[in-house]
């Protein structure tokens, strides 16, 4: 409750605007290196879950067929 008796006698601009503008300018380089760590982790998962999926792949493609050669010996 305190905040808006804060900004209760101010124009909408200034709590609307003004406000969001000064925290931004304020916490702007630790949102920046946030974010930047953040978008990092996601491409680092992203970039492993398809290095796993291709090996994955891979192992499944080369044991699948010289398996199947076998199991059609029987």
């Amino acid at each position: 409750m305190a905040g808006k008796g804060i900004f209760a006698g101010l124009p909408w601009w200034v709590t609307w605007v003004v406000v969001p503008v000064i925290l931004i300018v304020v916490f702007g380089g630790l949102l920046a290196t946030a974010l930047g760590f953040l978008i990092g982790v996601l491409f680092k998962v992203l970039i492993a879950a398809a290095l796993i999926a291709g090996v994955i792949y891979l192992v499944r493609r080369f044991t699948g067929s010289s398996s199947s050669s076998s199991k059609s010996d029987w």
